[in-house]
């Protein structure tokens, strides 16, 4: 067996042209889960749930070596979930079952089956086996049950049990630059340094990722990088020093391997676990664009490997049952399909723009400034890529636009004070800020749903009232007149309930008594007014010398044709009310008309020829139930001016304003609207780190949808302190334990 093995590595050696490699597969018959290379990367095996076979590298294909599954009855210890590959002795495989099972294989034993001794330590499923690089002997495994045991394969037994509690450890891998130190990742996102000689604690623990991690790979150069990747798409690269990550790159799915390209620093080569089913090689300078990518799978990649540290060559595996030998030189360059021009704008409002030619570069804005960038970035001549040139030009606004927007943000005041408080406060925000279109916007919320502004209502809300004035203005007779006008008034008909007693010109009593004045004043009936009931000596509305109340109300064919023309003294605008009246006492019937008057002092310069002594401003109050008025549908106009804010940019208009004014609008306005309003609002605070303001916007959005947010990303998941299990009932009650453990998370 020995002498044939021998035969067929001469034959692999002389029939293998490391020096003009080339693309090349072979159907493995199933579904591939795993994959390793012997030490010279002369032959490779591969393994699944139906497949176990070896195959031989050569220059124009592979061959099939060896089938270890192949005719006889076999059990779940040959289904392998991974294969290691012994780094010193090349007849030595270990592969990790879906069983729990680790299996030694020899190949050079003489017997059909090659199983030499089988590990049944772990209770779940082995995710990977590993050899230890130097120490060839020395076999680590990782499994579901959260154990990692260290076998010594002389011994055939257990050396060192390592144990992360009940999460699932997916991968481990040891340090090339230290001889005791490996890496562990588990699906709690957590990364562990762990050495040999200490079982019992790890050194050093990394929460990694948000969610599993799945692969991770130490730098074959330095010895501080450490490369993780995992369900959240990304792949980072750890200064485990600093315990700081130096670099991340971002790709489209849940990644289930990662390997450093050798011979190149800042290349790692990726294959997804679902969607993407390229090998993708990244340089980890440029996160979002592919070096490099292959795409001969036709299914998910699940191992992937550089042929004997060759950095031009690769081998993969994929649930296609195809393995597959990838050339560098027949990649696909993703860099050269994308438009060679970029354009980008900060939270800032600086915009770049970057082109390959100098000529391609955007004029200066208006009102702003410019400056100009260049770069060159030359590849390794033996990558075959074309040199990049870039030229850059950076644009500066010279507006304050968004300082003021941030500082309106945080000076906005949305709730704890009444609604005309809080519009008025927020349109001298804005108009200090020297956005008067907003302020305007304020004031218009501010008259029309303000409850102390005078509100024009319809005939369907008749409890209602709309607010009249009337002016009333009284020439002053003089003092004959006055003496003969009040002997006239006696003589000619006794005093009635609706009658006016005598009153001095400017409106008060002549009797000593104002209080029975004023409540002779109440009787006046507005309901016979609007009759035409109107008494002729009624002059509460008209002064002497003016149209008299029946002038108006007996209709045109009655109408007494008098001067109705006023002496230019009776009037005197744009003039100020220096102090008020006591008002008339509030009437006992509703529907009356009732309100103060205000006398007017008139200036001292006025001709002497006529004086008016009193000018009286009326104010009435009217139920609608007389007067019709029709509905004026502001609400909608408000809607439409919200909507035309945001689709010009402003949401932050709008979100404050619905937050104000609460279901007096929102009742108007679509919900999903509403929410991509909010959402948009919030994302900006987030970019401005105006983290509490964006707190207080979701507590008072009143949006299921936005509401919810606050309740998102806020478990802490502890640990049991006596055990080490996931607590899932409760914080501090272990169910293993059947004891109160954690009596402070922290």
């Amino acid at each position: 067996m020995q002498q044939t093995m021998s035969h067929v590595s001469k034959m692999v050696h002389d029939r293998v042209s490391p020096s003009n490699p080339q693309t090349m597969s072979i159907d493995c018959g199933g579904n591939i889960s795993t994959m390793a290379q012997n030490r010279d990367a002369t032959q490779v095996v591969v393994g699944g749930r139906s497949v176990f076979k070896i195959y031989s590298v050569y220059e124009d294909g592979f061959e099939e070596k060896f089938n270890l599954r192949g005719g006889r009855p076999v059990n779940l210890n040959y289904c392998a979930l991974d294969i290691a590959w012994n780094h010193t002795d090349e007849n030595i495989l270990a592969t990790g079952a879906t069983n729990g099972a680790v299996v030694i294989w020899d190949l050079n034993m003489k017997t059909r089956c090659k199983q030499e001794h089988v590990f049944t330590q772990h209770k779940r499923t082995v995710n990977r086996v590993c050899f230890h690089d130097v120490e060839h002997r020395t076999l680590l495994s990782a499994s579901q049950d959260g154990q990692m045991n260290l076998f010594d394969l002389r011994k055939r037994e257990v050396a060192a049990n390592f144990s992360v509690g009940s999460t699932s450890v997916r991968d481990i891998n040891f340090c090339p630059h230290n001889y005791f130190n490996f890496a562990s990742a588990d699906e709690a996102g957590t990364v562990m340094i762990w050495d040999m000689r200490k079982p019992n604690i790890c050194e050093k623990k990394l929460t990694a990722h948000n969610g599993p991690v799945f692969t991770i790979n130490w730098h074959p150069e330095d010895k501080n990088w450490l490369a993780t990747a995992g369900r959240d798409r990304l792949i980072k690269v750890w200064d485990l020093s600093r315990n700081k990550v130096l670099h991340t790159v971002y790709s489209i799915a849940s990644l289930s391997r990662i390997k450093w390209r050798p011979q190149r620093k800042y290349h790692i080569a990726s294959c997804s676990l679902l969607i993407d089913f390229n090998i993708n090689i990244w340089d980890i300078r440029r996160p979002y664009v592919p070096f490099a990518t292959f795409d001969m799978h036709k299914d998910a990649t699940t191992s992937m490997m550089f042929k004997n540290k060759d950095p031009h060559v690769m081998l993969s595996a994929s649930k296609d049952s195809y393995l597959y030998q990838h050339v560098f030189r027949d990649a696909k360059r993703p860099a050269e399909d994308l438009v060679p021009a970029g354009l980008g704008i900060s939270v800032q409002g600086i915009v770049g723009h970057a082109n390959s030619d100098r000529q391609g570069k955007l004029s200066t804005m208006e009102g702003g400034s410019s400056r100009s960038y260049f770069n060159k970035r030359s590849t390794d001549k033996n990558d075959q890529f074309v040199d990049v040139m870039a030229y850059m030009e950076v644009f500066n606004e010279t507006g304050q636009e968004l300082h003021s927007w941030v500082e309106m943000a945080q000076e906005y005041e949305l709730t704890g004070k009444p609604v005309e408080e809080l519009c008025t406060h927020n349109s001298s925000v804005a108009r200090s800020h020297n956005m008067h279109h907003i302020s305007q916007a304020w004031q218009a919320l501010l008259v029309l749903y303000s409850a102390s502004m005078p509100v024009c209502t319809d005939s369907k809300h008749p409890s209602q009232t709309r607010t009249f004035s009337v002016l009333s203005v009284t020439p002053a007779p003089s003092a004959q007149e006055k003496t003969d006008n009040d002997k006239g008034k006696a003589a000619k008909e006794p005093k009635t309930d609706t009658d006016v007693d005598e009153r001095t010109c400017d409106g008060t009593s002549g009797n000593s008594d104002d209080e029975g004045d004023l409540q002779e004043l109440s009787d006046i009936k507005l309901a016979s007014i609007a009759r035409g009931q109107v008494n002729p000596d009624w002059d509460i509305l008209f002064g002497d010398g003016e149209p008299g109340a029946e002038d108006f109300f007996m209709g045109p064919a009655t109408v007494k044709k008098k001067d109705w023309s006023l002496p230019h003294e009776a009037f005197f605008p744009r003039h100020e009310i220096h102090d008020r009246e006591t008002p008339f006492e509030s009437l006992t019937d509703s529907n009356h008309f009732y309100d103060s008057t205000v006398d007017y002092e008139p200036p001292s310069n006025l001709p002497t020829s006529k004086t008016v002594e009193t000018t009286q401003l009326t104010r009435l109050s009217v139920d609608t139930s007389l007067l019709s008025c029709p509905d004026w549908g502001y609400t909608d106009s408000i809607v439409s001016l919200l909507k035309d804010l945001a689709a010009e940019g402003d949401v932050q208009t709008p979100v404050t304003m619905l937050i104000v004014m609460k279901d007096q609008i929102r009742a108007h306005i679509d919900t999903d609207l509403q929410e991509d309003w909010f959402m948009s609002y919030l994302e900006l605070l987030g970019r401005f780190k105006l983290w509490s303001i964006a707190n207080h916007v979701i507590k008072l959005s009143n949006l299921p949808g936005i509401f919810m947010l606050n309740q998102q990303s806020t478990t802490i998941h502890v640990n049991c302190n006596m055990c080490n299990r996931l607590l899932t009932r409760s914080g501090w009650l272990c169910d293993r334990c059947k004891m109160i453990t954690n009596v402070c998370s922290i």
